[in-house]
């Protein structure tokens, strides 16, 4: 397993060995190890499933209270994936780290609390698997609005329309959205 740093320290990209051959792939999907330098007390508590039609935008999702942290990979298909740090006291407070997550290249994203996240779907559909260490929680979800140009993510949408939800498409502007310490 192979553990780079983003422009954001914290949110990290790991690449599994990959043993192929004629018949196919195997690659471990989780050990708990490759989390024991920089989050040594991690715990999944919930795995979540997603599907998406090409265009669709998801996000920027967080938790004011019980913030997950995420370690996201893609299924099936092909999307761009976008983290936003919200933690007032970070030194990257506001800045975002992007990139693409496809089946093909197999790469996985850690995603630790106290940051929005969201992807958009680059591919005809695509599926997503993420581990989380808390619970979702209705009642403390937030959305950062996706278009944010205070944020100012490079989403490489393509020419067709996005399709993004009512709820996302009313999320907070980062100097109105809650915050982490």
């Amino acid at each position: 397993m192979k553990i780079q740093k983003t422009n954001i320290p914290d949110v990290l990209v790991l690449e599994p060995a990959v043993h192929g051959d004629h018949r196919g792939f195997f690659m471990e999907t989780w050990r708990k190890e490759w989390f024991s330098e920089f989050a040594p007390d991690l715990e999944f508590v919930q795995d979540n499933h997603s599907k998406s039609v090409k265009g669709t935008l998801r996000g920027l999702h967080y938790q004011i209270q019980n913030p997950q942290g995420k370690f996201i990979r893609v299924v099936s298909g092909e999307i761009f994936d976008a983290v936003v740090d919200l933690r007032k006291s970070s030194s990257t407070f506001g800045q975002w780290a992007g990139l693409t997550l496809s089946a093909e290249n197999k790469k996985f994203l850690w995603v630790p609390p106290g940051f929005a996240h969201g992807f958009y779907v680059l591919s005809e559909t695509a599926e997503i698997t993420y581990k989380c260490t808390d619970y979702y929680s209705a009642e403390n979800e937030r959305s950062l609005m996706w278009s944010d140009p205070a944020v100012g993510i490079k989403w490489p949408l393509n020419k067709i329309e996005v399709i993004i939800s009512e709820k996302d498409n009313q999320g907070s502007f980062l100097s109105d959205c809650d915050t982490f310490p």
